[in-house]
């Protein structure tokens, strides 16, 4: 259950309730103080105090149509994402920053074709501890020079609560990874920050999990969610993993966050990439995040999914067609 507190309480009383009924505590405007879904009903003493109360089916709440009918809008630099905008946007750059000189060309590719926001890996969650673990700070150092340069917005990973607030200090979209969405420390952190986080889904991870960890961000007082579906897990063996369009569209019907569609790492093999980037967009959704690569075949990290430029070029062309169909504006 979500309470809105009356415009007049107090810090102080706020805090006493959260105590009292167990509840999430944020500012948003007003005191807000959000209780287990399994409290269907308000006592006297929160009718009294509240403005707003709003009863969920489950622990999807602040997430859920049921709280909020429209879709969040995201303000990203210049231009915005969800409410009401139609707009897509395409992220790309390489897997992870290698050097000054790939990560500048990949900079370069976004001015040409008009990419609003650079993607880059500074700390690698790698699966195996002998493969690149990314130039961490050096990394952030080098995104940094290039969004001055370049004009440029930069969304990187956090790879795990050690540098989190490095990576938010830097980044102008945080992305939390697969790997990590089930880490509090830093599901905690992006919720006390107000940056636009873009929340990748687990790879073993039910709908309701996915969401329910956007919930830990949106307690924490930070509206700006973006939910990531990357692809999971299946019993699949010839592609890296299976794209749930399906549950793209259920994350639509059903929740109020802008959501952004990965073809990379789900396929995992840059052949099959462009075919469903299109279909991705085709779905009507508020964003795709491509992996391209100077030269893929040197990449330090995931080689096999990321498209060179001229591939990206051909791409980001048709990705505009397709928009135009849906009613969606590539951005």
């Amino acid at each position: 259950m979500i309470i809105h507190l009356n415009k007049n309480i107090s810090q102080d009383k706020a805090e006493e309730l959260a105590v009292k009924y167990q509840a999430a505590l944020f500012q948003n405007g007003t005191f807000v103080l959000v209780t287990s879904s399994k409290v269907k009903s308000a006592t006297d003493e929160l009718k009294e105090l509240s403005e707003g109360i709003f009863v969920t089916d489950t622990d999807i709440q602040l997430a859920s149509k049921q709280y909020q009918a429209t879709k969040r809008e995201i303000k990203i630099g210049d231009f915005s994402i969800g409410g009401k905008t139609n707009n897509s946007v395409i992220i790309t750059g390489p897997c992870s920053v290698e050097s000054e000189e790939q990560i500048e060309s990949a900079a370069q590719l976004c001015v040409e074709l008009g990419v609003k926001v650079l993607r880059a890996g500074a700390y690698k969650p790698r699966t195996s501890p002998y493969t690149f673990q990314g130039l961490g700070l050096e990394g952030l150092k080098l995104l940094d020079k290039m969004r001055s340069k370049y004009g440029l917005k930069i969304i990187t990973e956090v790879r795990d609560s050690t540098h989190a607030d490095e990576v938010i200090e830097y980044a102008d979209i945080v992305q939390v990874g697969a790997k990590s969405m089930y880490d509090h420390g830093i599901l905690r952190k992006c919720g006390a920050s107000r940056k636009p986080i873009l929340l990748k889904r687990g790879f073993g991870t039910t709908l309701q999990e996915f969401v329910q960890s956007a919930e830990f961000i949106l307690s924490g007082g930070n509206p700006n969610v973006i939910l990531c579906e990357r692809g999971i897990r299946t019993f699949e063996t010839k592609t890296r993993f299976t794209l749930d369009l399906c549950g793209a569209a259920w994350l639509k019907e059903y929740t109020n966050l802008p959501i952004i569609l990965d073809p990379s790492h789900a396929i995992g093999y840059a052949y099959g990439v462009p075919d469903l980037a299109r279909s991705c967009m085709a779905l009507g959704i508020d964003g795709l995040l491509i992996e391209s690569h100077p030269n893929p075949k040197v990449a330090k990290s995931d080689a096999d999914q990321q498209l060179n430029f001229e591939e990206f070029r051909a791409l980001h062309a048709s990705l505009k067609k397709v928009g135009d169909a849906v009613g969606y504006e590539v951005v």
